[in-house]
């Protein structure tokens, strides 16, 4: 059953993000920011010793890691770990601490990818 609530879950995330550019006319740009930003923000709100989003990722699993709300997810999650760790600086660093494998890798990868590849234009 976990299986079947994770591709229901994530399926819904990204009918969420085909219909905000389909009938909101938002770019995938924007798109993909309010997703983040919408995982950012269900990540700020606790429920006891959990956030929503945990609670959230307790019953979707990959349905909730796997699309890009959980990045924004991460990004929270990581700065309030931090702050409650190491005060307000821990904010800056508890973002980066959390978020910085997936980062470095697409500024690898986009670096590679420009290397062997000719951009058309």
């Amino acid at each position: 059953m976990h299986f079947v609530w994770a591709f229901v879950i994530g399926g819904a995330i990204c009918i969420f993000g085909q219909l905000l550019m389909d009938i909101g006319k938002l770019t995938p740009a924007h798109t993909m920011s309010t997703l983040v930003v919408l995982g950012a923000i269900v990540d700020g709100i606790q429920f006891g010793d959990k956030s929503l989003y945990d609670r959230f990722i307790e019953f979707a699993g990959a349905g909730a890691t796997v699309p890009i709300t959980s990045f924004g997810n991460s990004l929270v999650h990581g700065a309030l770990m931090e702050l409650r760790l190491h005060g307000w600086i821990g904010v800056v660093s508890g973002m980066f601490e959390v978020t910085s494998a997936g980062i470095s890798s697409a500024i690898i990868f986009s670096f590679l990818a420009a290397l062997f590849f000719k951009p058309k234009g």
